[in-house]
């Protein structure tokens, strides 16, 4: 709750420009795409694959961005020994999550009731991705900051690096388009195992055969794990006046 009112304030809309901010970059995103009338593969509309792919990759570019700097933000609460760098983490990731997450529901929902996307054809492994999206990049943005908290040059990188991940994340493109060897390459990102099982989820023709749940848990563990380390070592460093 604090952060909600930090960051949006009680003027205009509020507290629902957490959904409005990213509801009006995907609306963009859709519209660019509103006159394709061919579809990729199957039954995959342009706008919905556009959509889907834009909404699950801004949970991660917002959370991973916006952690670095997040601890200087809020070191008042650092104040209170109860209050841990893990809490003002992990309540930003799911602060970002929320608004994404019924960013994409919203946009969806409308796009179905118009005709222009049919419902999701695996619900359950649609949420999953979401649910491993929102795990990997809480765990970047544990070791994001914890890297750039003393060190204002890893720090400048943080938002290009969010931008230059796009292109090659897999959102808005399938790895069956991709010729070897560079295919085999890609599978190290786990973005694209995301991206695959998402629309796995959604698109009844998507292929199940490029993403592995076992690969992308153990991403996720390690991620996770070296993020808590680096945030107690930064904790042991800290100096409040």
């Amino acid at each position: 709750m604090r952060e909600l009112h930090t960051r949006y304030g009680r003027e205009n809309v509020g507290y629902l420009w957490v959904i409005g901010e990213p509801l009006t970059l995907a609306s963009a995103i859709a519209l660019i795409h509103i006159g394709e009338s061919s579809h990729y593969a199957g039954d995959m509309r342009p706008v919905p694959f556009a959509v889907l792919g834009y909404c699950v990759f801004i949970m991660f570019r917002s959370t991973f961005s916006r952690a670095e700097g997040a601890l200087e933000a809020n070191m008042p609460l650092m104040y209170h020994r109860m209050v841990t760098i893990f809490d003002i983490m992990i309540s930003r990731a799911l602060l970002e999550a929320a608004g994404t997450f019924l960013c994409l529901v919203i946009l969806m929902g409308f796009l179905i009731s118009i005709d222009y996307a049919d419902p999701p054809e695996r619900p359950l492994w649609m949420i999953a991705a979401i649910g491993y999206m929102f795990w990997f990049s809480a765990g970047m943005s544990f070791i994001i900051v914890a890297i750039t908290h003393d060190n204002r040059l890893l720090g400048r990188l943080v938002h290009p690096v969010a931008y230059i991940m796009m292109p090659i994340s897999g959102a808005f493109y399938l790895l069956e388009w991709i010729p070897m060897p560079y295919r085999e390459w890609l599978l190290w990102i786990p973005f694209i195992h995301i991206f695959e099982m998402v629309r796995y989820g959604f698109f009844r023709s998507a292929n199940p055969d490029y993403f592995s749940v076992t690969y992308l848990t153990a991403v996720c563990m390690v991620t996770t794990y070296i993020g808590l380390v680096l945030m107690k070592l930064l904790r042991g460093r800290l100096h409040l006046h």
